[in-house]
Protein backbone atom coordinates (compact mmCIF):
# COMPACT_ATOMS: atom_id res chain seq x y z
CA UNK A 1 0.00 0.00 0.00
CA UNK A 2 1.56 3.14 -0.98
CA UNK A 3 1.26 6.24 1.48
CA UNK A 4 1.73 9.99 1.65
CA UNK A 5 3.38 11.34 4.56
CA UNK A 6 3.35 15.26 5.03
CA UNK A 7 6.03 16.01 7.79
CA UNK A 8 6.36 19.81 8.78
CA UNK A 9 9.91 20.38 10.16
CA UNK A 10 11.84 23.29 10.92
CA UNK A 11 14.47 24.02 8.46
CA UNK A 12 15.90 27.66 8.33
CA UNK A 13 18.68 27.13 5.92
CA UNK A 14 19.31 24.97 2.92
CA UNK A 15 21.79 22.82 5.00
CA UNK A 16 19.18 21.81 7.13
CA UNK A 17 16.58 21.08 4.33
CA UNK A 18 19.79 18.59 3.00
CA UNK A 19 19.74 16.78 6.24
CA UNK A 20 16.09 16.78 6.36
CA UNK A 21 15.62 14.80 3.16
CA UNK A 22 18.46 12.74 3.59
CA UNK A 23 17.05 10.83 6.84
CA UNK A 24 13.99 10.70 5.22
CA UNK A 25 15.60 9.10 1.91
CA UNK A 26 17.52 6.66 4.17
CA UNK A 27 13.83 5.67 5.96
CA UNK A 28 12.77 2.03 5.24
CA UNK A 29 10.54 1.82 2.38
CA UNK A 30 10.58 5.11 1.03
CA UNK A 31 10.27 5.76 -2.64
CA UNK A 32 10.76 9.43 -3.34
CA UNK A 33 11.02 12.67 -1.19
CA UNK A 34 10.63 16.09 -1.91
CA UNK A 35 9.83 19.89 -0.33
CA UNK A 36 6.51 21.14 -0.20
CA UNK A 37 5.20 24.64 0.98
CA UNK A 38 5.96 27.96 0.69
CA UNK A 39 8.75 28.25 3.14
CA UNK A 40 9.83 24.82 1.61
CA UNK A 41 9.49 23.62 5.29
CA UNK A 42 7.62 20.41 4.99
CA UNK A 43 8.54 17.01 3.52
CA UNK A 44 6.24 15.63 1.42
CA UNK A 45 7.47 11.85 1.54
CA UNK A 46 5.72 8.86 -0.51
CA UNK A 47 6.66 5.17 -0.04
CA UNK A 48 5.35 1.44 0.78
CA UNK A 49 5.33 0.33 4.33
CA UNK A 50 7.10 3.83 5.71
CA UNK A 51 6.59 4.21 9.54
CA UNK A 52 5.55 7.80 10.54
CA UNK A 53 6.25 7.70 13.21
CA UNK A 54 9.99 6.58 13.47
CA UNK A 55 10.52 8.80 10.66
CA UNK A 56 9.50 12.03 12.26
CA UNK A 57 11.45 10.50 15.52
CA UNK A 58 14.89 10.19 14.01
CA UNK A 59 13.70 13.88 11.97
CA UNK A 60 13.51 15.21 15.45
CA UNK A 61 17.10 13.69 16.65
CA UNK A 62 18.14 15.39 13.62
CA UNK A 63 16.77 18.41 13.37
CA UNK A 64 14.90 19.11 17.00
CA UNK A 65 11.81 20.01 15.31
CA UNK A 66 9.17 17.66 13.57
CA UNK A 67 5.74 17.26 13.59
CA UNK A 68 3.05 14.76 11.08
CA UNK A 69 0.75 17.04 9.16
CA UNK A 70 -0.76 14.63 7.05
CA UNK A 71 -0.70 10.77 6.31
CA UNK A 72 -2.83 9.40 3.84
CA UNK A 73 -3.02 6.49 1.49
CA UNK A 74 -1.73 7.15 -2.69
CA UNK A 75 -4.29 5.86 -4.79
CA UNK A 76 -2.79 4.36 -8.55
CA UNK A 77 -3.68 6.51 -11.15
CA UNK A 78 -4.30 4.33 -14.33
CA UNK A 79 -0.87 4.66 -16.40
CA UNK A 80 -0.69 7.09 -19.00
CA UNK A 81 -1.31 5.36 -22.39
CA UNK A 82 0.77 7.20 -25.28
CA UNK A 83 0.53 6.13 -28.50
CA UNK A 84 2.86 3.82 -29.26
CA UNK A 85 4.16 4.86 -32.85
CA UNK A 86 4.17 1.84 -35.37
CA UNK A 87 7.07 0.15 -35.82
CA UNK A 88 8.12 -0.14 -39.49
CA UNK A 89 11.30 -2.26 -40.53
CA UNK A 90 12.18 -2.37 -43.85
CA UNK A 91 14.80 -5.54 -45.25
CA UNK A 92 16.40 -5.27 -47.94
CA UNK A 93 18.04 -8.13 -49.91
CA UNK A 94 22.07 -8.23 -48.92
CA UNK A 95 23.74 -7.32 -51.62
CA UNK A 96 26.28 -9.75 -53.57
CA UNK A 97 29.46 -8.98 -54.87
CA UNK A 98 30.52 -11.06 -57.33
CA UNK A 99 35.00 -10.69 -58.41
CA UNK A 100 36.27 -11.72 -61.67
CA UNK A 101 39.26 -13.40 -61.42
CA UNK A 102 41.25 -13.22 -64.67
CA UNK A 103 44.45 -15.19 -65.00
CA UNK A 104 47.50 -12.98 -65.90
CA UNK A 105 50.32 -15.11 -67.60
CA UNK A 106 53.89 -14.34 -66.17
CA UNK A 107 55.59 -12.07 -68.85
CA UNK A 108 59.45 -13.49 -67.71
CA UNK A 109 58.85 -16.86 -67.20
CA UNK A 110 61.28 -18.36 -64.41
CA UNK A 111 63.51 -21.74 -66.21
CA UNK A 112 61.81 -24.73 -64.94
CA UNK A 113 63.08 -26.38 -61.62
CA UNK A 114 61.77 -29.33 -62.08
CA UNK A 115 64.26 -31.18 -63.84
Amino acid sequence: MQQKIVIKVSMHSSKRRTEALQVAAAANGVTSVALHGPEKDKLVIVGDGVDAVCLTKALRKKLCHASIDIVEEVKDSPPCKKPVPELIIYCQPPQVEYYRVVPVPDPDPAPCTIM
